[in-house]
């Protein structure tokens, strides 16, 4: 009798999840690829977390889409693990399992006042602008200034967002009353705070290029010394950064409908307000000979009326799985979870929940391309067995996945309601109507 194909369940439909079935059907046509998730629709932070107007990069979804192609590929949304479908039960099920489960906790500031109304993370906010079903919506009512806590890609796209016109967000998929939102805001001034200088900044020059050219964008820095920014070993992205950031912050715009500011060297120490936001409190940091960062008791207040952290990303614990809780990362030995030291057999972790949320989309390609090897390097020497069925797992649950064949008819979906309004598509942004669609 033919040895049947190996059989592997990859948990997250996420970029580094896509991609790693992608890798996998490259060396391995004949594998038989499960890809879980806790949403009816894949492609994770592509969906949900590039700026619903970066449509270049969002087109990557149609490359990693053609997975699906294969006969031997299927998509099992609304499947939350841990809870209908367990880490022991796709041991039991599956002769490897890969964690693609990416990084869906905020990391905090840590300062008195971050609980008050209108203090929440970039990441609530990215989510409710891209229509995810779990994402909460963002009241910009009475918000004239805003400061964005972290220099990186998410806190330029939050900027950026809240800096366009009202037109011209109309084109993109944001639901209907994410725009409505977003038109009638007074939003006249954005701050994005560092707490270091512009040469530690990690944003790309794309992203900042594209925010600090703007024509109806005023840019200012401050708490920067120009002649004295160290330059001597610097990559070629940070010298561009530094270029855009000093050429901009020179050009006086005429007519400005937005200020821009970046406002380095300084840190957030307090939020304040009686029952909602109404400043931030910013220290003034400094560098000392031994490279610490170190406050200098020198504070500011700044007048907003709605604070966003955007200071990075950490892994929540995957239920049952190990999980080193400093990092925010399931532990592994290249890309083989490990427990108190030990591989164990069969496990594997690929992505953010693996290496920590850094890098870009096109990262994840890469970091598939590390756990792929050891994979089928594993599925040489582990002992076949035989499986449980998984199908029959979850029914046992009254659990009943939703298909890739599902998604397809979302999208139809949101094309239809897309162009209702003028627009090549419209997200669907509640669960009551996903799971309408998905029957």
């Amino acid at each position: 009798m033919a040895q049947r194909p190996p059989r592997i369940a990859i948990i997250g439909a996420g970029p580094s999840g896509l991609y790693t079935a992608q890798a996998l059907l490259q060396r391995d046509p004949e594998l038989s690829v499960d890809i879980y998730d806790w949403l009816p629709t894949p492609f994770g932070l592509l969906r949900y977390g590039v700026a619903p107007d970066h449509t270049s990069i969002k087109a990557v979804a149609v490359a990693l889409a053609r997975v699906f192609d294969s006969p031997h590929v299927r998509f099992r949304g609304l499947v939350e693990f841990g809870r209908h479908f367990t880490r022991a039960d796709a041991l039991a099920c599956y002769d490897a399992v890969v964690y693609a489960v990416g990084s869906s906790e905020d990391q905090r500031m840590g300062v008195p006042g971050e609980e008050l109304e209108g203090s929440s993370s970039a990441r609530q906010f990215v989510a409710w602008y891209s229509g995810h079903p779990g994402g909460v919506h963002q009241s910009l009512d009475g918000v004239n200034r805003v400061a964005v806590v972290g220099v990186g890609n998410v806190a330029l796209d939050v900027a950026r967002l809240l800096a366009k016109g009202p037109d011209e967000l109309d084109p993109t998929d944001m639901p209907e009353d994410v725009l409505a939102e977003l038109r009638r805001h007074t939003v006249h001034e954005v701050t994005i705070v560092g707490r270091r200088g512009p040469e530690h900044a990690s944003y790309t020059p794309t992203e900042l290029r594209e925010l600090a050219e703007r024509p109806d964008v005023q840019v200012l820095v401050t708490g920067v010394d120009w002649d004295a920014v160290p330059t001597d070993g610097l990559d070629r992205r940070t010298q561009t950064n530094l270029a855009i950031l000093r050429e901009a912050a020179e050009a006086p715009v005429e007519g400005a409908r937005v200020t821009l500011r970046f406002a380095f060297w300084e840190r957030p120490v307090g939020v304040t307000g009686a029952e909602r936001v109404t400043g931030l409190t910013l220290e003034r940091t400094t560098m000392g000979d031994d490279g610490v960062l170190r406050g200098t008791g020198d504070l500011t207040t700044l007048p907003v009326q709605l604070v966003l952290r955007a200071i990075g990303y950490r892994g929540r614990p995957v239920p049952g799985v190990p999980f080193d809780a400093k990092h925010g990362i399931i532990p592994t030995e290249e890309s083989r979870v490990v427990q108190d030291g030990v591989v164990q057999p069969g496990e594997y972790a690929v992505g953010w929940i693996k290496r920590g949320a850094t890098g870009v989309i096109g990262t994840n390609k890469l970091d598939a391309g590390q756990v792929v090897p050891s994979v089928l390097a594993d599925l040489q020497t582990l002992p076949r067995r035989e499986l449980a069925d998984p199908d029959a797992v979850l029914s046992s649950r009254g659990v009943i996945p939703s298909t890739f064949e599902d998604w397809r008819r979302i999208e139809d979906a949101e094309a239809s309601l897309g162009s209702t309004f003028g627009r090549v598509r419209t997200k669907i942004s509640t669960w009551s109507d996903l799971i309408d669609i998905v029957g």
